[in-house]
């Protein structure tokens, strides 16, 4: 099996490494320190896996997948600091199908290797607990929004884009005691009290979830 690995952290790196010839056999490694001499050693030897940081030099290693992912069959495995999901959905939309945080490494990278060279994606386990709780809270929000008319949601919107009622008012050419009622009629539904801008609060702490709703 053919490995790059690519970090400009050459203890971390050398860790790696003894990991890998420990756990597999006939192991062939190419270390580099920077993005760039990694997508070219990607793209001339098509190696079977490709282990790369998201913090390099000349590259990083989600332009390495952007640069790679469509000319070559090698597994792009990002593994990285970064141990949030918004971070781990760039690195899929890049091209990886491996995403590992450096604290869980020896933990984690073997099952990873093995997992992505049969074909599927694999994501760090404290991530895909975060993945389940971001759907879990998705979930309720959506069944929460279906109880919302149009134009309710239109006003919800619009207090999500911090328009105040009389621009909102304007807006939808009604008046602000209707853009008033409405916003009562979402705190009621959403069960929320309708003083002490308990809405806005609301709007602050759910906003990520409802910029993934399409049809919002």
């Amino acid at each position: 099996m053919k490995v790059v690995i690519a970090d400009d952290h050459p203890i971390f790196r050398s860790g790696v490494k003894s990991l890998l010839e420990a756990s597999f056999e006939d192991i062939e490694i190419q270390e580099f320190t920077n993005g760039k001499e990694a997508a070219d050693s990607i793209l001339k030897e098509s190696p079977d896996i490709a282990i790369l940081d998201i913090d390099m030099p000349v590259m990083t290693g989600l332009q390495v997948c952007q640069e790679v992912s469509e000319q070559s069959e090698t597994k792009l495995i990002i593994l990285t600091m970064y141990n949030d999901i918004e971070m781990q959905r760039k690195a899929f939309n890049s091209g990886a199908v491996g995403y590992l945080v450096k604290d869980h490494t020896s933990e984690e990278l073997v099952q990873c290797i093995h997992e992505v060279l049969e074909g599927k994606r694999f994501s760090a386990q404290g991530l895909r607990k975060m993945e389940e709780e971001s759907e879990g809270k998705i979930k309720n929000l959506l069944k929460k929004l279906e109880q919302l008319t149009q134009v309710e949601l239109k006003t919800l919107k619009l207090v999500s884009q911090k328009y105040t009622s009389k621009e909102i008012s304007d807006l939808l050419f009604i008046s602000v005691k209707s853009v008033e009622n409405y916003r009562s009629r979402i705190c009621k539904k959403l069960e929320l009290d309708a003083r002490n801008n308990s809405l806005l609060l609301w709007v602050m702490e759910n906003k990520p979830y409802l910029d993934e709703i399409e049809e919002f």
